[in-house]
């Protein structure tokens, strides 16, 4: 992943003095730049973005009894509180209008290009570690927390977009983006460019944050995951990447 200076010279603002002083947000702001006003050079891909269909209707996903956070998600709002906080004045669900769903699916591809997949174990050396990729590397709740970050930059409401983790189709524990729309929850994922209805995935969904900062709730799934990191989600995820390529 380029630095913040090459990243600055490819949007023409080398000479600016503002470049110069860009540090560890540098790189939110020029994905977010890239995403919002169509500069994809630096992360461009030749696959099509699927487009969220306008006539997707989703049931709400049902919260229940209050769930533990996974240890990882609790570490990394200890580290960052800011990047976990809640406001209740912020609508909790969002209208899915054109220009909601093409920010949607555009920053859902671009950071899954972005990001390239590495374990925690290989990248932390620990197993679990929930954390901004700003190295260009990450794992499954890696890539959900860029998103969602860039996402609120962008002016959704934070309260609507949810860190949940679920059980994938081989049994694996996993995380991903839940956005609760008026059409119901869509889920963000790395492991697919599709912005798809809960109901449509082939997860098992096992708990989200709740309405309250630092709570989570229960969704129904049958176990919770100890952890979200998986060596073979991400090996699945980077021989995804090379086929697309």
């Amino acid at each position: 992943m380029r630095s913040h200076r090459e990243h600055c010279q490819r949007l023409g603002w080398f000479s600016s003095p503002l470049c110069s002083r860009l540090g560890r947000a540098s790189r939110f702001i020029v994905l977010l730049v890239m995403v919002l006003f169509g500069n994809r050079s630096p992360i461009s891909t030749a696959r099509a973005e699927p487009l969220i269909s306008s006539e997707v209707i989703a049931l709400a996903l049902p919260s229940r009894e209050e769930a533990q956070p996974t240890r990882a998600g609790a570490e990394f709002c200890r580290r960052l509180p800011n990047e976990c906080s809640v406001s209740g004045s912020e609508p909790s669900s969002l209208a899915l209008i054109p220009s909601v769903s093409e920010t949607l699916v555009s920053i859902n591809a671009h950071v899954n290009v972005a990001i390239r997949p590495r374990t925690d174990q290989e990248h932390w050396g620990i197993e679990d570690r929930w954390d901004y990729p700003d190295d260009g590397f990450g794992d499954c709740e890696d890539y959900q927390l860029l998103k969602r970050k860039l996402l609120a930059s962008a002016g959704l409401p934070r309260r609507a977009m949810r860190m949940a983790v679920v059980i994938d189709e081989d049994g694996a524990g996993h995380a991903v983006l839940m956005v609760r729309t008026n059409r119901g929850e869509l889920v963000l994922d790395n492991k697919t460019d599709a912005v798809l209805p809960w109901s449509e995935t082939a997860y098992t969904s096992v708990k989200r944050e709740g309405e309250t900062q630092g709570k989570w709730v229960s969704l129904g799934g049958r176990t919770s995951p100890s952890v979200t990191a998986n060596p073979l989600v991400l090996a699945r995820v980077v021989e995804s990447r090379l086929n697309q390529n």
